[in-house]
Formats: C-alpha cells, structure tokens, sequence
C-alpha cells in the first residue's frame, strides 16, 4: 500500500499511510456492527487527523487499497473519504489522490475539570459540602420515572420565570411548616441555588440606584463576585456576640444587607431575639432590605429550629434557601422568596437571565416534596451529621486539649480555637498541610483585611462530608504532625 506520488502543496509522507498504521487506527472502528461501521469508520479517520496522528499532508492510500486491507468494502471507505472531505479533514483532486487537509493544526483540547477540591488532601475539613453518598438515588429515581409517565407534554415547554405552581406550592407549604416563613407562592421564585438568587437581587437592587450592600465580616466568600457581576459593592460589618453589630450598620449608609441570623457562617452565631428586632428595626428606618440566607437552617442537634428572620417581616426581609447541604449542590436548585414590592422586578430579571429553571427538574422535586421523601431524607441527614460532629467534638477534645469548640448546635461546621502552643496559625496551617490535612482558617473569611494577630489558631472544620472514621484519621494527622511534643 505504498505510492510514488507527492503531494504538490504541501510535506510528503512517501510511504503513504501504511498497512500496519491502517490496522492500527481503524480496526477497531471496522470491527463495529455493520450498521455502524460506516460512522465508525469515519470517527476514525477523523480523531486520526485531529490528534496529530495522521499530519497535515500525509497521503491516504487508495479507497481500493484501504479497503482490501481492512477487509471492508471499497463503497464504505469511498463513502469515508467523500464525507471528512467535505468536512475539510481530508483534500483530493481528480488523479492526485487522497490527502489529510490543513485545516486541523492541533490535536482537539481536553476538558479540563474546574470543580473545587483540595488536590493532594488525605483528609479534607474545607467546610461547604455534604456528604454526597446520603443522596437518595432510589427515591429520586422513583420519583424520575413518575414524573415522566404522568406529565402532558407543554410540561416540556419554556415555564413561568418564577417555577411551576406546583413546586411553589409545595415550596410554599414547606417553609410555612419547617422555617416559619410567610410563604406566598406568588412571591416564591425557583433558582439554581442561593448564588443566582444573590445576583438576581444585586441586579434589581442595582437598578434601584443602590450602589452597596453589607455583608457579615467574616462571612461567604462569594458575596463579593456575585455581587460585583451586578455592579454592586460589598461594605463589610462587624459581628459581636449577639449577630450583626447594629451600630456599623447604622453608620455605614448601606439600605440593604446579606444575613444569616439562623445560624451565621461562618462563627455558628445565632442571632438573638433581640438583635433580630434590631436588624428589622433598622430596615424599616431605612426602608431598606434584609437578605436572609438561609444556607442550613433545616439542621439543627441541641435546641429547636430558630425561624426564618422573614416570618417577622416579610416586606422587608428576602429569604433564600436551596437543597445543596440537603441533597446535593450539584441538583444546582433553590428558592428564593421576595417582598411584593421587589416581586415584579426580580421576577423580570428571571426571565430574561434564563428563561426559567429546567421543568422536568421542577416537577420531579415537587413531586419528592409532596410524597414526603425530602422530609425523610433531612432526618436520615441530621441522624448522620449529628453523630458526625460529636465523633469531631471527641476527637478534638482527645488530641487538642483546651481546645474551644463553638457553633457545634446546629450546621455542618464547627470553630475549634487551639491553645496558644499549637500557633502562630500559618506555621500551623503549614504543618497540617504537609500531613495531607487540609483546613481553613476563621481568616480566610474575613471580607476586610484579615487581623495581624495570628497567634490564636481558630479553625473552621466542616465534618458533614466526612464518616466518623476519616473524621477521627484527620484530627489524628493533624496531632502528630502539629503537637509540640512530637506526639
């Protein structure tokens, strides 16, 4: 299968492509059904050329000798030739041949995987994530197939910005019943987690001419992009032992401000009842805006759920939650529930930022709520999360002693401040690392300048994701690596 020819435009591969090479690449691809082989064929010849494998300019041999070699027909790698030709993979001219084109220079790029992970962590206490294997596969697929058996087909057109009626009912009952929201389904709109719903209220704010909004210092890390892509600024406020300190927020000149009074992330505060008159109080002077994120307010161990801040004052305070500590975050579903004054606005902004959320999605979690499957599936989660944060409280209080153990009431984290001896905190944070631990300190959260004093080692350990084992592993790396005595 060799040829004299050369290539008139370009290099020259004398040897053509050489029986062996045209095993090699294409065999498995004529080894497919027949009905297949054809396309097979053809994916072949084509990720041969994008890879680099065949070069541009490399002659092909004839059809007749291609495929006597593979044992095809002449008319399927005729049929081959004909199609990568039109596509600009291959070049031939009457009596020149067969030629791999110019056309692809380099091999396809790969798709690289940007999902956030700590690279290299024996043991991960980054908070922020569930424990994925609790997600109910059985009953998600049950309710998956009944969805799709019982839904009219305009289920699958373009839905209502704010969700389907159904899931905003049951949305609705289930804040009403579990958070002690006033929940109005016409106010209720389904969003693709608490992100999107932080945007689409920094894009109506915006448009109301607010230029800042304040946040909790320390706090999310996120609020400062999402609220950038909207053209808003963030104005981080103080915290003291009660929630949001009221006197910054006075002075600040902000008219909105993001919260979480019932369980404050990072510090595990619980606003008090006090202060939360206070924050609302404060609303009402400036006829401003609270947004309550309500990031883990279903998981509670050691006293009874705080009620949603909106159940206060729905018109003027804006309540978010999704399923991502519930069920998982990559279900990429939340609500978010807005005062009437807000509602026409965020509802457009909705619209036109994409059109609605997914519809079969929306249907099969209104139909997991309605069964009481999400109901199930909070308590299955507090019973695992519950017994995973004594197995940490235990674990430090055995290979820390002194250590101070704080926001352990309800969440996925705790705060745990070290004596003095296990610091200053970069050295400590250097060690734990190079003992393939990975954490975070209460610093890395702070929206203003992190403080100088960095003696007291304060860390934010999330144990949500992690069993009881690794849970107890990773406080015992961290001890032998980090203890001063070497133990």
């Amino acid at each position: 299968m060799t040829s004299s020819r050369t290539n008139p435009e370009g290099p020259t591969d004398p040897e053509g492509l050489t029986g062996s090479a045209a095993w090699e690449l294409l065999l498995p691809a004529v080894s497919a059904p027949a009905r297949t082989r054809g396309r097979s064929l053809q994916a072949a010849l084509r990720e041969a050329v994008r890879s680099g494998r065949l070069a541009p300019g490399t002659r092909l041999p004839s059809s007749r000798d291609l495929a006597a070699d593979l044992g095809v027909s002449r008319g399927l790698v005729t049929e081959a030739y004909e199609q990568l030709t039109a596509e600009g993979y291959l070049r031939s001219g009457r009596g020149a041949g067969t030629w791999v084109g110019g056309a692809v220079r380099a091999a396809r790029p790969r798709a690289r995987d940007l999902a956030p992970r700590s690279p290299g962590a024996r043991v991960d206490f980054v908070p922020g994530t569930p424990d994925l294997s609790l997600f109910p596969r059985a009953a998600w697929a049950a309710a998956q197939r009944g969805v799709l058996a019982e839904s009219p087909h305009d289920l699958l057109g373009y839905p209502d910005p704010r969700g389907l009626p159904r899931l905003r009912t049951a949305l609705a009952e289930l804040l009403a019943r579990r958070r002690g929201a006033v929940a109005d389904p016409e106010r209720l709109i389904v969003v693709s987690g608490v992100a999107q719903a932080t945007a689409l209220l920094g894009f109506v704010l915006h448009a109301r001419g607010m230029r800042t909004v304040g946040v909790e210092d320390p706090g999310s890390p996120q609020h400062d992009a999402l609220y950038a892509s909207a053209g808003v600024g963030t104005v981080p406020l103080p915290l003291d032992g009660e929630g949001l300190a009221i006197g910054p927020l006075r002075t600040s000149g902000v008219r909105a401000v993001v919260a979480t009074p019932a369980h404050q992330f990072p510090t595990g505060i619980a606003y008090s009842a006090r202060r939360r008159t206070q924050l609302l109080d404060w609303a009402r002077s400036v006829d401003g805006l609270v947004f309550e994120d309500d990031y883990d307010g279903d998981f509670r161990y050691d006293r009874a759920p705080v009620g949603a801040l909106q159940g206060l004052d729905p018109e003027h305070v804006a309540y978010a939650g999704s399923v991502s500590k519930s069920l998982a975050p990559g279900l990429r579903l939340g609500w978010l529930l807005v005062p009437e004054s807000l509602a026409v606005e965020v509802v457009e902004r909705k619209r036109t930022m994409d059109l609605g959320h997914p519809t079969l999605d929306q249907a099969l979690f209104a139909r997991f709520l309605e069964r009481g499957d999400y109901d199930r599936q909070l308590r299955r989660c507090q019973r695992a999360y519950r017994q995973r944060r004594d197995t940490l409280v235990a674990a430090l209080e055995e290979h820390f002693p002194g250590a101070e153990v704080t926001g352990i009431a309800a969440g996925l984290h705790v705060i745990a401040e070290l004596p003095e001896k296990y610091g200053p905190q970069d050295d400590f944070l250097q060690r734990a690392a190079s003992a393939g631990v990975a954490v975070r300190p209460l610093t890395a959260y702070a929206h203003a300048h992190p403080r100088a004093d960095d003696a007291v080692v304060r860390l934010v350990l999330g144990y949500a994701h992690l069993s009881p084992g690794r849970i107890r592993a990773g406080v015992r790396l961290m001890a032998g690596a980090l203890h001063p005595d070497g133990l």
